[in-house]
């Protein structure tokens, strides 16, 4: 199980920790589960950049970047060398702390 502390850059959003988040699931998957709104216009399958995060902590627990991730990273607003695509980060079996930022998405349209 893993322990995640979303942080937002959306002003008026208070950090959420979530204390037993299963492997095998999605970073997005664990925020959505929890209520904590992260955009998914493509339907989890690494064809936007809506999911954009950046990783601060925790990059050991996920699978490496695809190039094909780093293509639609590329797209997205504000990329940074840690920025990752919430539905591509799958929590491999283990646990571990892991520290998110997401973007602020308030000109975000759309799922």
């Amino acid at each position: 199980m893993y322990k995640i502390n979303f942080k937002f850059e959306q002003k008026g959003l208070e950090p959420v920790v979530i204390e037993n988040a299963p492997a095998g699931i999605s970073i997005l998957e664990v925020a959505l589960e929890n209520n904590i709104e992260l955009h998914h216009n493509c339907g989890m399958v690494c064809a936007c950049s809506t999911c954009h995060i950046y990783l601060e902590k925790g990059e050991i627990y996920v699978p490496d970047i695809t190039d094909r991730e780093e293509d639609f990273i590329d797209r997205a607003r504000n990329p940074k060398l840690n920025s990752r695509l919430g539905c591509q980060c799958i929590l491999e079996e283990g646990s571990g702390d892991i520290e998110v930022t997401i973007p602020d998405q308030s000109q975000i349209h759309g799922e």
